[in-house]
């Protein structure tokens, strides 16, 4: 039912101007879709869309340019939640365990992460490297490496 009201969201806005939340709710019923403008809400949040601004000087929803990104990249941090094994610190470099074929997932993960303190990673079958720029980067990084993971 969420993906379908999702998908009728974006179908919505790629058909028709719509600038208001309960324009979109009204725009949603009329296509046999019912649902709260809470709900509403929460659907824009999850689907990334941002308000641009039209050439008659209104807004109108939209799909953020970086949607497609943003997906991709949660599903890769879930890999990498799901993937790592352990992980350690060794100077500038982190060192990534994972199940057997998921290092380049995890390393694919991180790399989508946008770290400007991380200058690279390479990646085995199950073992990753994150070269950090300076010691400190890499301890903040395993710090967030093990928030992430709880």
């Amino acid at each position: 039912m969420k993906a379908k009201r999702q998908q009728e969201i974006l179908n919505i806005i790629a058909e028709q101007d719509v600038d208001t939340q309960d324009q979109l709710l009204s725009e949603l019923r009329a296509r046999g879709v019912h649902s709260t403008q809470a709900t509403i809400s929460r659907d824009i949040k999850e689907l990334h869309l941002i308000k641009e601004l039209t050439g008659y000087g209104t807004y109108r929803y939209a799909v953020s340019e970086r949607k497609a990104s943003m997906n991709i990249a949660g599903r890769l941090r879930t890999i990498f939640k799901e993937g790592v094994t352990s992980f350690d610190v060794a100077q500038n470099i982190v060192v990534l365990k994972t199940m057997p074929g998921l290092a380049s997932a995890a390393c694919s993960a991180i790399d989508g992460m946008d770290i400007p303190s991380m200058v690279g990673s390479l990646a085995g079958d199950d073992t990753a490297i994150l070269i950090m720029r300076t010691n400190e980067d890499a301890t903040e990084l395993c710090n967030e490496i093990h928030a992430m993971l709880k």
